[in-house]
């Protein structure tokens, strides 16, 4: 491949947190170089599970002019080619009265654990999903990190959702545990496989993506194994960029 053409015909999709920056943390300059490089090469997009303005804080405030591909929210709130692409919501998806039942549900459930710590903002409502934090969201990134270690051992997040599926059963709702202090909960196709729909119409040869969570259970799992990706399971931002060099610039 040439260094001054864009293979257009093929598309990188990578995951956020854990893939182009460590979790919750900005991407670095090196990163931030490395992708407008392969910008150059190829075709690129992010999809992330949270909502816009924590994929803006973390890849910067121009990332949507940055990349070829925004997808926030698992790609309910899509950006294509710098403009604003589509948008969906889950509020006039499942009804009120699901949502209230469900959002009650975890509520008392939550009321019951016991944690060394509890913050704010058990539950985040967004677009397209609820994210559930039984630490909170508005917790410390010390915080964060010794309630990611208690949930290793625990499993406070994975018992959570397992009651979750029991209780909801039929309901149409499917879980992910991504990150280090939350799951999301969202309609069932409307995980990451979601931005794929979109793509899929600027008919493209390959498909890669790239996560850290492609375990059954994990927020990247459902379009690693999708049969039009060509899945990469990495490691930390510096493992994303070595198998990129390796598959595109040697």
């Amino acid at each position: 491949m040439s260094g001054s053409t864009v293979d257009s015909t093929t598309l990188c999709l990578f995951d956020v947190d854990g893939t182009l920056t460590a979790a919750r943390q900005k991407a670095t300059a090196d990163m931030h170089e490395f992708l407008s490089k392969l910008k150059q090469r190829v075709k690129v997009g992010v999809v992330g599970g949270s909502d816009l303005d924590k994929i803006k804080e973390q890849l910067g405030d121009d990332v949507i002019d940055r990349v070829d591909y925004v997808f926030a929210e698992n790609g309910l709130v899509a950006y294509r080619f710098g403009k604003l692409h589509s948008v969906q919501n889950i509020q006039a998806y499942l009804g009120e009265d699901i949502l209230q039942e469900f959002i009650n549900f975890c509520l008392n459930y939550l009321s019951k654990i016991k944690l060394p710590k509890k913050r704010g903002t058990f539950i985040e409502f967004r677009n397209g999903m609820l994210n559930v934090s039984p630490i909170g969201r508005s917790c410390s990134q010390q915080e964060r990190i010794e309630f990611f270690e208690l949930d290793k051992k625990e499993k406070i997040r994975e018992t959570f959702v397992s009651v979750l599926k029991e209780e909801f059963a039929g309901k149409g709702l499917a879980f992910s545990i991504g990150g280090q202090i939350s799951f999301d909960v969202f309609p069932e196709g409307w995980d990451k496989r979601y931005c794929l729909g979109i793509v899929e119409k600027d008919s493209y040869q390959h498909i890669h993506f790239f996560g850290d969570k492609t375990m059954p259970g994990g927020n990247d799992y459902e379009i690693f194994v999708d049969p039009r990706t060509i899945g990469h399971e990495v490691k930390s931002p510096e493992d994303t960029q070595r198998i990129c060099r390796e598959l595109f610039f040697s």
